[in-house]
């Protein structure tokens, strides 16, 4: 007959590696163990001849100390539930119940941190021994496939090499942001495919980008599916345009994009490889594939990357994601189909009144200089034509309200056959006064670098606002 209130014996489990001196120290208490009878199974992390015992358990992969959540050697567990991390005499003495063990020894020696604990290890056996990480396909190479090869002749590449998005690398990414892998965030045209963060994950590390840039290229995506967008429009137009990125707010001081000087340019890493992952989705997800269903005439260099942050330096000159409705310093990205750069050169203008007349007389030739209502655009004002502004006494609305009054233009001036050209707006509008942009369809943008009074125009898709594609803007999380 069994007493059901006896209590049962305790096992323990001790976690050590050889390469660690407090484990070293803890051998003789081993022994002492083992000779009062105690269950002990002992997990090796680096070499399963130590200590010299007949039961020491191989845990060179690791997984046991992962599951068992190992952060210091040696550990020792008792049932599963208490634990002591390194040598702590008492604190031994306590769980075991043994108030004699490690008598000889010192009373206490730090431990040493566990083998999970390496830089990188805890991605490496979430990926080894944890569930439902990764959903996506796994692709089988040839050991003598060249892994940057094999990833252009599967058609992931939008020409530039592209970093190979082995599990670990994804894994990384996914690490990047707060969001389940299986999430789906919407369908993506052409093909209207369903894609999941995961899938957003691998063409961030095919594009080249770090974990921390993940929630501004998942943001770039959720906006470019946003019905305004139009993104399956954008895909199979003839004309110039693409995807243009505009960050604001915190999240770009912290990922490092740039603002200022040859923000347009190269040698930025967030810059280049947000928007790049923004287009590559596209194609690898949505089937957008140059020459199919993307007809582009000529196409643009932005159509690699076209993505930049705001300069918010100037506190009293609100961003554009003020101007969609956000606070300032909110971590914003937005996006605009937008074609390649027009360079704006004024050096002479020292007013605001002549500068604006100046930017307004280029906005004129946004897709055509007698084509009015088409297309949006936004006017990028570097630094030292808005300080012009500044020390006028304008405002960004003020520069807003002029540059719509000095588009306005009698529509005789710019019909079909005026001045010798055949382009221009229709015969029935001959009597209006037109404006070169739509209500809400000229965006100001601050940009660039300090020295230089060059400011520049992104124009836009001909098939901007309602009827098409709209500036769009998504909070990132």
């Amino acid at each position: 007959m069994t007493d059901s209130s006896a209590k049962s014996t305790p096992s323990y489990s001790l976690f050590l590696k050889r390469d660690c001196p407090t484990c070293q120290l803890i051998v003789p208490v081993i022994d002492e163990l083992r000779a009062a009878g105690v269950t002990l199974q002992i997990y090796s992390q680096d070499d399963p001849d130590f200590p010299v015992a007949s039961d020491v358990i191989d845990d060179t992969q690791l997984e046991h100390s992962y599951r068992a959540h190992i952060e210091v050697v040696p550990t020792l567990i008792r049932d599963d539930a208490e634990r002591a991390e390194g040598w702590d005499r008492g604190q031994w003495r306590v769980l075991t119940q043994l108030p004699f063990l490690g008598e000889p020894l010192i009373p206490f020696k730090p431990g040493c941190g566990s083998k999970t604990q390496d830089p990188g290890m805890d991605d490496v056996l979430a990926l080894r021994f944890g569930e439902g990480q990764l959903h996506a396909r796994h692709v089988e190479l040839a050991a003598s496939e060249d892994e940057l090869e094999a990833c252009y002749d599967r058609g992931w590449s939008d020409g530039l090499p592209v970093v190979p998005p082995t599990a670990l690398r994804v894994l990384r990414m996914l690490r990047g942001a707060q969001r389940d892998a299986a999430e789906i965030i919407g369908n993506v045209p052409p093909d209207n495919v369903p894609c999941s963060v995961e899938k957003v994950a691998i063409n961030a590390v095919l594009a080249g980008c770090k974990p921390e840039y993940f929630p501004v290229v998942l943001a770039s995506v959720e906006a470019a599916l946003q019905d305004k967008f139009c993104m399956h429009g954008l895909l199979c137009t003839t004309y110039f345009s693409s995807p243009v990125v505009i960050v604001n707010g915190e999240v770009a001081k912290r990922i490092g994009m740039n603002s200022g000087m040859n923000a347009l340019g190269q040698g930025n890493r967030a810059n280049a490889t947000i928007g790049r992952a923004l287009q590559l989705l596209i194609r690898n997800v949505g089937g957008g594939v140059p020459g199919g269903i993307d007809r582009a005439t000529m196409g643009n260099p932005g159509k690699y990357s076209y993505c930049f942050a705001e300069d918010e330096s100037d506190a009293d000159w609100p961003t554009l994601a003020e101007d969609r409705g956000f606070a300032r310093g909110e971590s914003v990205v937005s996006l605009f189909a937008g074609e390649g750069l027009q360079g704006i050169v004024d050096q002479q203008s020292r007013t605001p009144e002549s500068l604006a007349l100046s930017l307004a007389a280029s906005l004129r030739a946004v897709a055509h200089t007698k084509l009015f209502g088409m297309a949006d655009a936004i006017l990028l004002v570097s630094p030292e034509h808005r300080r012009v502004f500044r020390e006028g006494g304008w405002s960004k609305a003020d520069l807003r309200a002029a540059l719509y009054n000095a588009l306005m233009t009698p529509g005789t001036e710019i019909m079909r056959g005026a001045n010798g050209i055949a382009e221009g707006m229709p015969e029935k509008l001959k009597d209006k006064i037109l404006n070169k942009f739509r209500d809400d369809g000229l965006h100001i943008v601050t940009l660039g670098g300090t020295a230089g009074m060059f400011s520049a125009i992104i124009g836009g898709w001909v098939a901007s606002g309602e009827r098409g594609s709209q500036l769009v803007s998504q909070a990132v999380y």
